[in-house]
């Protein structure tokens, strides 16, 4: 890892993707839009943004969370916003989001989901199951996640909650991971208006949800996942995803690794590791995006790195965030990067603003 160097590191101008990257670092407001070349074609200022990810609708408008003015970041039960800005940052549409974290949606129909934290009660939290005796919030209570979808007019539509419609017993948390939350929700991905897919990083379960009863309809857990992040669907019906590996399938170094497997079988028909692997590792954050051209696009998070490779895994663009912000977690400053995605030139999201 050239923790040294910052910026753009590779561009294979023949193998490369073209397009526009957006990221934004995390515990900073700003969301950047970068050209192949490294350089910041655009900006927008998302005032709060907590958890550092926003991406653009197919109107070219950016999707994004927001604390609220009186909210404070370390509060996982405070009032959040999702806002929609335009290309100029003006704010077009917002709606509440309370204990809103990680991750949203704009669906098909208008609607926009989000995840969010909510108290579980006494007794749904005495079903939780694994995670370190006596790591509750101040010893008393956990947080369990919900999902909630609002209309346009920001009107509840939908909701799902773990406490009321998951098996709570079934999906135990790791047990040297704290009993703060169940279980930590980290992505949320939207199954063609029939429900859900859900990574639950404090268990290493992906699990799928049925809009109309509500139900968990299938699971999936390995430990060696380690707290996976950015599970999507493909268009070829297969499951990607990045896999952080706090905890190493086997003896040797804990590394991460970006999977695509086929749900329905367990088989993994592509793995992505580094170059001996423990030189690929980010235990939290992080994501993947399968572009058109069959590459993938990678954000290894806790180094602030993005880069994209080959279906062989050779690296053909790679980009280091030079941008630091403190981080909440241990102290000092830090270049996370939580999310990443790359938009090409002729895509709705860019729309012609933009040229290579």
């Amino acid at each position: 890892m050239r923790l040294q160097n910052t910026g753009l590191l590779i561009h294979d101008e023949e193998r490369a993707t073209q397009g526009f990257t957006l990221f934004s670092p995390l515990m900073q407001d700003q969301v950047y839009l970068l050209d192949m070349k490294g350089d910041v074609v655009h900006e927008w200022t998302v005032n709060g943004n907590a958890y550092g990810y926003a991406y653009l609708l197919p109107n070219g408008n950016l999707l994004a969370s927001a604390l609220a003015p009186d909210a404070k970041q370390e509060d996982r039960e405070g009032m959040r916003y999702i806002l929609e800005l335009d290309w100029n940052g003006r704010i077009i549409w917002q709606c509440e989001a309370p204990g809103q974290h990680h991750d949203f949606v704009r669906l098909a129909n208008g609607n926009t989901s989000f995840l969010g934290f909510e108290r579980l009660s006494k007794k749904a939290a005495s079903r939780v199951r694994g995670g370190l005796k006596g790591t509750e919030i101040d010893g008393e209570y956990i947080l369990g996640d919900y999902i909630r979808e609002v209309t346009p007019r920001g009107e509840v539509d939908w909701e799902w909650r773990s406490e009321i419609n998951m098996e709570i017993e079934k999906f135990p948390l790791h047990d040297f991971t704290s009993r703060e939350e169940f279980s930590h929700a980290n992505s949320i991905f939207d199954l063609n208006g029939s429900g859900y897919l859900i990574s639950s990083r404090r268990s290493s379960y992906l699990f799928m949800i049925k809009r109309e009863t509500k139900h968990v309809t299938w699971s999936r857990h390995e430990e060696h996942w380690g707290g996976q992040h950015d599970a999507q669907i493909l268009e070829n019906g297969n499951l990607l995803f990045f896999a952080n590996g706090f905890k190493t399938q086997g003896a040797g170094l804990p590394y991460s690794q970006v999977i695509e497997m086929n749900w329905k079988t367990g088989e993994e028909v592509w793995t992505y590791r580094g170059d001996p692997p423990w030189t690929f590792n980010s235990p939290h954050i992080s994501g993947c995006q399968r572009l058109a051209s069959g590459n993938t696009l990678i954000c290894e998070g806790l180094w602030g790195r993005i880069f994209e490779i080959t279906p062989k895994g050779e690296i053909v663009w790679e980009y280091i965030s030079p941008y630091e912000g403190w981080i909440s977690r241990g102290g000092g400053n830090g270049n996370w990067i939580f999310r990443a995605l790359r938009y090409m030139p002729n895509s709705s999201q860019i729309g012609g603003r933009l040229s290579l």
